[in-house]
């Protein structure tokens, strides 16, 4: 299965910052350990072309993010400091879920080790979220008429509220969203189908909540192209996560997207999406469960016994 991955993925930031940076390369390194990070299947991005980014975002968005002039309102919507490095890794990433997509198309399962930046609009970023890759890679992929219709299966514990208003009115992007009713961002956004969560939903009634629903969707509407955003900060013990997945209910969620879109031969391209456990190297070890699933379905087999 082919991941895209680039080592300026990881920039770095202020002591302290909350968002675990050192998750991607973790998250490599454990991968490649666990032997399922094939050099050769390995999808290195360029930086992602501006003609490309402003399918989605705004010129006047765009010129600051290239000029380092945004002011220190946006800045802090953000919530990670900008600089040359932190622009160039926003392009890398959104580059690999491109990429990761058209290796999709092909091979019916790729993923970006990086990516699923939903909070980042048209116009502006938030949430950590600088460009919103999977936007920017739908457009993209309509754009080459590779597809002409995706869906967006969102399990991130926040709402993609980014993803939600680019394409609001759009009938032929299906954007679900699963999240935390009570949690960020506190302006939801309308997706074309919202699940808010109580806090401290377990595993069996949201797994519950999941099977519904996707098998609900996947009989209503017809994708050529699926991304998952595959966020693991429903996890018990995420600091902002406020639900209690369990290690066991994370990798039975993602069975659940893989299976229902492998059983419906729509191809599939995961992006990681945000994850907050008490360290980086846990939430790295949270991310793996996704891509160990991925990469048994594409060898024709299971991931249960791999679980940490």
């Amino acid at each position: 299965m082919q991941l895209a991955y680039h080592t300026d993925y990881f920039v770095p930031l202020p002591p302290g910052h909350p968002f675990p940076m050192a998750k991607y390369p973790l998250l490599r390194e454990r991968l490649a350990a666990e032997g399922l990070l094939d050099e050769g299947d390995l999808l290195v991005p360029r930086e992602a072309a501006l003609e490309d980014l402003a399918r989605v975002h705004t010129p006047e968005y765009l010129g600051r993010l290239e000029a380092g002039t945004l002011d220190a309102a946006e800045v802090r919507r953000i919530g990670v400091p900008w600089s040359a490095a932190l622009w160039r890794r926003s392009r890398l990433a959104t580059q690999g879920t491109i990429d990761a997509a058209r290796a999709a198309l092909g091979d019916g399962l790729a993923g970006n080790l990086a990516g699923g930046t939903h909070h980042a609009f048209a116009d502006h970023g938030e949430g950590f979220c600088v460009l919103n890759d999977v936007a920017v890679a739908i457009r993209v992929l309509q754009a080459e008429r590779r597809i002409a219709r995706a869906l967006v299966v969102d399990l991130d514990v926040h709402q993609g509220n980014g993803t939600a208003a680019i394409f609001a009115g759009d009938p032929d992007v299906y954007t679900f969203s699963m999240h935390g009713e009570r949690n960020y961002p506190a302006r939801k956004m309308n997706s074309r189908l919202d699940v808010g969560l109580a806090d401290g939903m377990g595993d069996e009634e949201y797994l519950a909540l999941l099977e519904r629903h996707l098998a609900a969707i996947l009989e209503e509407f017809e994708p050529d192209l699926v991304f998952y955003l595959a966020g693991v900060d429903p996890a018990r013990g995420d600091r902002y996560g406020r639900l209690a997945l369990s290690d066991e209910g994370i990798r039975r969620r993602d069975a659940c997207v893989l299976g229902a879109c492998r059983g419906g031969g729509l191809p599939t391209a995961i992006t990681m999406a945000g994850g907050y456990a008490p360290t980086p190297e846990r939430t790295a070890e949270l991310h793996a469960i996704v891509f160990r699933e991925a990469v048994a379905i594409a060898r024709g087999g299971a991931a249960r016994d791999h679980l940490p």
